[in-house]
Order: structure tokens, then sequence, then C-alpha cells
């Protein structure tokens, strides 16, 4: 029989309810084994739907059981780095959901902590299981050569939740829920940045290496957030991101990459469509293109898959480390410092917490 990971989930709020209670039950190497939530009605309710064998109101009463392999971090963001911190402790894997944190200081203590735990630890960016996305980044690596120029864009649509409130399961609220001391959508800039920029700044990581510099421009006119961003990448790469929300038409995500042996377009779904991204490669040297079918658009159970195999068969992980999720919450500090001082700013240069 194939051996399956243990895995409890940290949260039963919305992103735990639309993603990774579904994930943990379907997938092929792991198993929905705890819930953990401080709201019992909700706690409650959730572990009659999904029905997994421990339910929890108590974290380190969760952290204790041996029978637990590792966590997912389903919380609100300022609750990641501590509860990660906590799981590490304790001797579990961590899975945590992105932006890993809100500050440099905070998620650089979460590094080391990484590092003296000896266990595995990623964060939740599941477009990296996009099998677009994948098959990009095969390209990219395998037959494109060098990476002349990256434009990428992640437009959340004014009429997002016309759409998934028409696809996601009814998402259960409870006034019993622990909640940040911040409002996190006190301040939309704040909260934009942090909930879709860390997304759009790990695709074009995932594409061209390593963010040195940003050099941002924000308009914040007619309801609308609108960041664009010149982007120096490690290896000389060219690069431009657009972040809007809202855009007054469907939502509207994507890339072009044009390199020295080919090029690459990829628009990309809302994620509760759970569907692939449309990705045509082109091939210089034949000049013909492709697109794969992926099929299987089910980014969320794919990215527990992966993390469960890490763990199980002691292999290599095939999504975002620590290291990635430092980096992008570098790149967003940078961007919020450049459009803030109107400068180029380099990412080493930065501190302190969005």
């Amino acid at each position: 029989m194939t051996a399956k990971l243990n895995v409890g989930v940290l949260g039963c709020g919305p992103i735990a309810q639309a993603g990774h209670f579904e994930s943990c039950t379907k997938a092929s190497n792991a198993r929905l084994y705890a819930i953990c939530d401080v709201a019992a009605d909700l706690r409650e309710r959730m572990a009659w739907t999904h029905a997994p064998e421990k339910s929890y109101g108590d974290y380190d009463e969760m952290l204790a059981d041996p029978k637990l392999d590792a966590v997912i971090i389903a919380t609100s963001d300022a609750f990641h780095v501590p509860a990660s911190i906590k799981a590490l402790r304790a001797g579990k894997h961590v899975l945590c959901e992105k932006p890993v944190g809100i500050g440099l200081e905070e998620v650089l203590e979460l590094e080391r902590e990484v590092a003296l735990s000896g266990k595995r630890f990623q964060v939740g960016h599941m477009k990296r299981y996009d099998i677009g996305l994948q098959e990009a980044k095969r390209f990219i690596a395998d037959e494109m050569g060098e990476i002349v120029a990256l434009k990428a864009w992640y437009c959340d649509s004014t009429h997002r939740y016309a759409m998934t409130d028409a696809v996601q399961p009814l998402i259960v609220k409870s006034k019993n829920a622990l909640k940040p001391s911040q409002d996190p959508k006190a301040d939309l800039t704040r909260y934009y940045m942090l909930a879709h920029g860390c997304h759009l700044v790990d695709t074009a990581r995932y594409f061209a290496g390593d963010i040195t510099a940003v050099n941002a421009r924000l308009s914040r006119a007619k309801g609308m957030h609108c960041w664009f961003v010149d982007v120096d990448f490690a290896s000389g790469t060219l690069g431009h991101l657009d972040l809007t929300v809202a855009v007054r038409m469907d939502w509207h995500e994507g890339f072009q990459i044009y390199g020295q042996n080919g090029s690459v377009i990829g628009k990309t779904f809302n994620p509760w469509y759970y569907k692939t991204s449309e990705v045509d490669i082109f091939r210089e040297r034949d000049g013909a293109s492709y697109r794969p079918l992926g099929a299987d658009g089910h980014f969320y159970r794919r990215q527990l898959e992966g993390f469960a195999r890490a763990i199980l068969d002691d292999a290599p992980l095939t999504g975002a480390g620590i290291e990635d999720g430092i980096a992008s919450v570098r790149a967003m500090l940078a961007i919020a410092r450049s459009a803030a001082e109107g400068r180029k700013v380099r990412l080493d240069e930065v501190s302190g917490q969005l």
C-alpha cells in the first residue's frame, strides 16, 4: 500500500474550506488526519463535512500528536510565522500559505528555525503546480536558452466575486474565529500587495530567477490600485510587472517571455476554476508551437502531493522553499518603498514589514 502523509490543517477559514480540505481528501499520498481551530462551531461543522480522524481546539495539542506528520498553515497572514515556528519546533513538516510572512525580520527568523529543525518547509505558491507553467519552466530550462525579456501581469477583476461565488463551496464563517489585531483589509494597498503581489512576484522568479532591484510606480485612481514595476533580474533579463486591482474586465493574468531560441505566451485563469493556464510555446528551430493540455488543474491537490512526495520519498522540494518565500517578501517590500520614494530600490537594502 502507498504510504500517506498524516496532515493537520491549522485554521478552518476560507482558504482551508476552498482549497486545503479537499486537497487532503483527494491527494494520492496524503490524508486529512486532523483539523484545528479555536472556533468550536466552525471546527465542528468542518469535522462533520470532511471527517478528519482528529479535531482540535488547541494548536499545541494537535502538534503533540505523535501520529501527525505535517501541518498546513491556513491562517491569516499575521499568524503564518509564529504558527510555522511552533510546528517546526514540534518536529512537524510545514506547508505554509502564502505570503510566508509580512515582514523581513520575522521570515529570516523562520529561515533559521527551518535550518535547525531539519524538516521540510514549503510556501503555498500553488501556481508552481499549474501544468502549463511547469511546461513553460521546462522549455526555458531545456530549450529556450537565455531569457531576454519577461512581462507578467496579475489583474484582479471587479467581477471576481460573481465568478468565485459560482464555483467555490459555500464558505462558512464564525464570529468566534481568531482574528489578527489589525484588520488585514484596513489598508488596501498593503492587502493587495500581500494577497496578490506575492503571486505575481513568485511567478516572475519561477521563470526568470532572482530579482535584484525594482523601480515601481503606483496609481490609486478611480477605485483601482495599479502598480507598474520595472524589474532587474540577476540574469540580466529585462522585466516588467503589472499588478492591478481591480480591472473593469475579466480576470486578466498571464505572461510573455522572449528568449534566445523561442518564446512563451501564457494566459492564467481565476484559480478557483481549477483550469490549467493556456500556454503557447514557440520553438524557433522548427517554427512550430504547441500547448500542453493540462487536464489536471487542481493546483492545491497537486501542491500537497508534491510536498508529500518530498517527505515520503526524501526527494527535493518541487514547490517554493523558504528562500523563495523570503525573496518574495523582499521584493514586495522593495516595490512598496520604490513606489513611495520614486526611485529604484535594491532588494538587499530593504527591511521592516509591509
